[in-house]
């Protein structure tokens, strides 16, 4: 069996990892949306109402479940049983980070990351963007999965 998790702070979760997730059902049997805890980023979304979200996301899909972890991404790979990392990349930075981010977890783990790319209709979409048109009383209902709306 194939497991992958993917691994994020998914402040808020957007149609870009809807997407990264929803194709990488067609790689990997078993998907783990992983909520890390980034003590550098502050939250927008309390973490508990992110991982309840992402479930109701996923709730009739039984090949997906959500988890919150507070270690190394490669450490907790491990302790589900995960022989991958799934990450999306939009732009030549994400390659870049994620690059350099699966050769240590390789080192580290023996764990392979794979790496999708953003469909170009998502491309400028990020967590980032999304928070900062919230923060303002914008509508973001164009850049979250129709279940979040």
């Amino acid at each position: 069996m194939k497991k992958a998790i993917f691994p994020g702070s998914f402040d808020p979760f957007t149609i870009g990892h809807y997407d990264i997730v929803n194709r990488g059902l067609k790689l990997f049997d078993e998907i783990v949306i992983s909520i890390g805890r980034n003590s550098a980023k502050k939250e927008t979304f309390p973490i508990r109402e992110r991982e309840e979200a992402i479930r109701k996301i996923f709730k009739d899909e039984p090949r997906i479940s959500v988890r919150i972890y507070d270690c190394l991404t490669v450490d907790f790979a491990r302790e589900v049983g995960a022989q991958f990392i799934l990450r999306g990349v939009r732009c030549v930075q994400d390659f870049e980070y994620e690059r350099n981010m699966a050769e240590a977890n390789k080192e580290l783990g023996e764990i392979e990351t794979i790496l999708l790319y953003t469909r170009p209709e998502y491309a400028h979409i990020s967590s980032t963007l999304v928070r900062d048109l919230y923060s303002y009383n914008k509508d973001v209902s164009a850049y979250v999965p129709n279940k979040l709306r």
